[in-house]
């Protein structure tokens, strides 16, 4: 068993942060999670050794008081869409120089950072990837100061994933009937599960200091097979538009307008540049990954063989 640590987990109520709360937690940890609204985090009370704090992160006097008498720290903080003065700027890479200057005054040196497969500060194509790595950047330049980790994971599934089930209510809103702007951009797929077993067992390990691992499933899907895959395993009809980039581009823009922000200019952007891995960082760390239709039917739909080996049939035909 490891030794148990005091960490701080910031962004440790969403949907990777529980898992990894959670895996902490069971392994003797003691875990802080801040968050601005307690209501986010409620289900993380029933775990005996997880403190939840109500904070504002981006305050650096808060956010140096909640670092104090921490032992590392992980960054799982991020937004796939602005809203208001939630930037990416702000979010990714300004935070992250707040960090760094927080964890400076609590000389605290052990940081794993959640970045994105493509981050590039210089040629991302989008805010998103853009920001993601500049956050990496500022990271980086703290080396003499901060035992960091950074992860770079390609799309993430589970339970409470916003890829597949957002995909599974679109089909339904739509029928089945579902125009899909760059529907052969490529990802490779990963299990929160692996994702949140790469942050563990990377944590006291002194041979991942100053490197970084991306993070990606077994096969290489494109957005079409995705949500072809989604929908045979929700059992719901199909019936993808492929869109031209000028019509996908317009769609972003609506859609960016409506509520929840389905799909933004950003998004689209992102879409440009295939979410893979050129190195297997989970095999790296000893990882086999889940197969994303081994998963799927426990979320989705009801898991029979039948089920999973029509998913499979649909999603490459």
């Amino acid at each position: 068993m490891p030794r148990p640590m005091n960490i701080c987990v910031l962004g440790g109520a969403g949907f990777l942060g529980t898992e990894l709360v959670t895996r902490l937690v069971r392994q003797g940890h003691w875990v802080r999670v801040p968050t601005r609204s307690p209501a986010h985090a409620h289900h993380l009370k029933i775990l005996s050794t997880a403190e939840l704090v109500t904070a504002n992160v981006h305050d650096p006097r808060t956010l140096g008081q909640l670092l104090t008498g921490m032992d590392a720290v992980i960054n799982l903080i991020g937004i796939l869409n602005e809203s208001g003065r939630a930037t990416f700027q702000s979010v990714h890479a300004d935070f992250a120089a707040k960090l760094i200057a927080a964890m400076r005054g609590t000389r605290i040196r052990r940081l794993l950072q959640m970045s994105a497969a493509g981050a590039d500060r210089d040629r991302g194509p989008s805010r998103y990837l853009r920001s993601k790595g500049e956050a990496e950047g500022h990271i980086r330049a703290a080396a003499g100061h901060l035992d960091f980790t950074i992860f770079r994971p390609s799309v993430i599934f589970g339970p409470r994933d916003s890829l597949t089930n957002r995909f599974a209510a679109l089909l339904r809103l739509g029928g089945g009937f579902l125009p899909l702007a760059r529907a052969q951009a490529r990802f490779a797929p990963v299990d929160v599960a692996d994702v949140a077993e790469a942050f563990v067992r990377t944590l006291e390990d002194s041979g991942s200091f100053g490197g970084t691992y991306e993070l990606c499933g077994p096969e290489i899907l494109t957005l079409e097979q995705i949500v072809r895959m989604t929908s045979a395993v929700a059992q719901l009809p199909c019936h993808i538009l492929r869109l031209p980039d000028a019509l996908g581009r317009l769609q972003a823009a609506i859609l960016g307008l409506l509520p929840g922000k389905p799909l933004t200019l950003d998004n689209f952007r992102s879409l440009a540049v295939d979410c893979v891995c050129t190195e297997n960082g989970l095999a790296r760390l000893g990882i086999s990954p889940r197969h994303m239709i081994a998963a799927l039917p426990y979320y989705l739909g009801p898991f029979t063989g039948p089920t999973e080996l029509n998913a499979a049939r649909k999603t490459n035909d």
